[in-house]
């Protein structure tokens, strides 16, 4: 599982410098589907109950679950990649928001905190404590910051399939839900909307959107629980020391 979170922040690594304005949400997709495979891996969204593509793309209001198409990014947009990875059975799944050329203030307030949130998630993610932990600290931290929290949509458990027991909401109460042991694996992802938390799920049957059309933003992480600190099994060298400062 190591290997294959460690995949999967390489490939966030990789992907990063080609989102710019004028790239199609498709081409992503191909580089993507191609440095993962290059690297002895599969994709493990494709196909997963019918997902056509390798990652998920999904641009402003779109919450989760883009499918690559042929929009050209534009200027001052943000786009999520939300990319799992599978080596030798075992899955690592991590997703980023990422600007597109200069973005609004508030969509960089928007993306800014929705990071710090899944931050706090994971500082709390260690064995003894609860799922309950997990969700409190998000939800706290993003409606403090005037942000609302989706319901609709959860993180989960992470291991030989791409989505396991327990889920993991990103709001709740201390204290509360399934009990975190040690070497149990989950994915932390915060998912954030500018305005209202409601959402609409299009006749795609995929795509997922903010009701009210507002940018969201979506971090995630393959996390492993452990008695003290937990682990980020995808974690990126450009966000390490965000981690150790907070």
């Amino acid at each position: 599982m190591r290997h294959a979170g460690m995949l999967v922040s390489k490939m966030h690594k990789f992907i990063k410098p080609y989102i710019k304005e004028g790239i199609t949400t498709k081409e992503l997709d191909r580089l993507c589907e191609e440095f993962i495979r290059s690297k002895g891996c599969t994709p493990s969204f494709k196909g997963c109950e019918g997902f056509p593509n390798a990652v998920c793309a999904s641009v402003n209001d779109c919450i989760v679950h883009g499918i690559p198409n042929n929009y050209k990014l534009k200027n001052g947009d943000i786009i999520t990649l939300d990319i799992g990875a599978c080596y030798k059975g075992y899955h690592g799944d991590s997703a980023w928001t990422y600007a597109v050329g200069e973005i609004s203030d508030n969509d960089k307030y928007l993306l800014e905190h929705t990071e710090k949130a899944l931050y706090e998630g994971i500082k709390v993610a260690t064995a003894g404590n609860r799922i309950g932990d997990i969700g409190h600290a998000v939800q706290r931290h993003c409606e403090a910051a005037g942000f609302s929290v989706v319901r609709d949509l959860v993180g989960h458990g992470v291991g030989r399939d791409m989505h396991e027991a327990p889920e993991v909401p990103n709001f709740g109460k201390r204290g509360q839900g399934v009990m975190l042991k040690e070497g149990m694996v989950i994915a932390i992802e915060p998912m954030i909307n500018m305005g209202n938390r409601a959402v609409v799920f299009e006749k795609d049957g995929w795509t997922v959107r903010t009701i009210d059309r507002k940018p969201s933003a979506h971090f995630e992480h393959t996390v492993a629980v452990h008695a003290g600190k937990a682990e980020i099994l995808s974690s990126f060298d450009f966000v390490d020391e965000v981690l150790k400062n907070k």
